[in-house]
C-alpha cells in the first residue's frame, strides 16, 4: 500500500474531483460507507438508514424512491481490505406521469461489498470499492386488478479521499454507478435501466467513543440520497 503522496499528485487528484463534480453526467447509488475499516481479522457492524430521494429511470415517465434500513457487518480480511455485508428491509416507491403512483410495501432486502484502502499516512487516507444492494419489497395489485412486483438492483464503484480533523474524518469522492428498477406485470418481467453516470459523494465520519462511531453521507446534484450509520468496532 503506497505510504505518501507527493505534492503534485495531490494536486492532480483535487484537479480530477474538482473537473468530475463540475461536468460528468452523475448517478447515485449505494452507499460507500466511508474510509473508516477494520484492521485485519478484526469486525464492525453497524446499524444504517438509507434514502433515495428520486433517482429518474431510463424511462423519463417514472422515478424511483426508496427507503432502507439495515444491519452492516464488516470483516478485515487484511489491514488494506475489507468485505461488506448488509441485511434488512426496504420498500419501493414508484411515481409515474403516465399512471397512478405505486407503492410497493417494505420486505427484504441485501447487499454486499468490499473496500480497498491504497494511501494511509495516518490521517489522510483514499478507499475505493464496490457496492450492490438489492431490495425485494412486497408484490401489489394495480392497474385494473394486475400483479405488479419491482426489486431494485442497485451497484457502484465508489473512489473517496478524507481527512482525519480531530473526531472528525471529513471525506469525498466521485463513483460509478447504476440502479434499476426489474419490474413483473403478472408474468411478463421487464428490467427498467438507470443511465450510467458519474455521481458526487460527500460525507463525515464521527468519534463518539474509541468504538463507536457516527457516518453521515449524502449524494447530490440530479438527485438526492442521504445515508446515516451508527457503528461498533469489536
Amino acid at each position: 500500500m503506497i505510504k505518501s503522496l507527493g505534492p503534485n499528485t495531490t494536486l492532480f487528484l483535487g484537479m480530477i474531483s474538482v473537473i468530475i463534480f463540475c461536468f460528468a453526467n452523475p448517478g447515485w447509488s449505494a452507499p460507500a460507507y466511508g474510509t473508516r475499516m477494520p484492521e485485519k481479522g478484526k469486525l464492525a457492524a453497524g446499524l444504517q438508514t438509507y434514502i433515495v430521494s428520486e433517482r429518474d429511470l431510463a424511462d423519463p415517465n417514472d422515478a424511483m424512491h426508496s427507503r432502507q434500513e439495515f444491519v452492516l457487518l464488516s470483516y478485515g480480511v487484511l489491514d488494506w481490505l475489507s468485505l461488506d455485508l448488509k441485511g434488512g428491509v426496504g420498500n419501493i416507491y414508484e411515481s409515474r406521469l403516465s399512471a397512478d403512483d405505486i407503492t410497493y410495501p417494505t420486505f427484504l432486502g441485501g447487499g454486499y461489498g468490499f473496500r480497498v484502502k491504497f494511501f494511509d499516512d495516518g490521517k489522510t487516507r483514499a478507499v475505493a470499492g464496490f457496492q450492490h444492494i438489492s431490495i425485494h419489497p412486497y408484490s401489489v395489485s394495480v392497474d385494473n386488478g394486475k400483479k405488479t412486483k419491482a426489486v431494485l438492483d442497485d451497484w457502484q464503484f465508489s473512489a473517496l479521499i478524507s481527512h482525519d480533523i480531530g473526531k472528525l474524518t471529513p471525506y469525498a469522492g466521485f463513483k460509478l454507478s447504476r440502479m434499476d428498477e426489474i419490474r413483473w406485470v403478472d408474468t411478463e418481467r421487464n428490467r427498467i435501466k438507470s443511465e450510467y453516470g458519474v455521481g458526487v459523494i460527500a460525507g463525515t465520519d464521527i468519534v463518539l467513543t474509541k468504538r463507536v462511531w457516527l457516518n453521515l453521507e449524502t449524494q447530490w446534484v440530479d438527485s438526492v440520497a442521504y445515508a446515516a450509520s451508527v457503528n461498533y468496532k469489536f
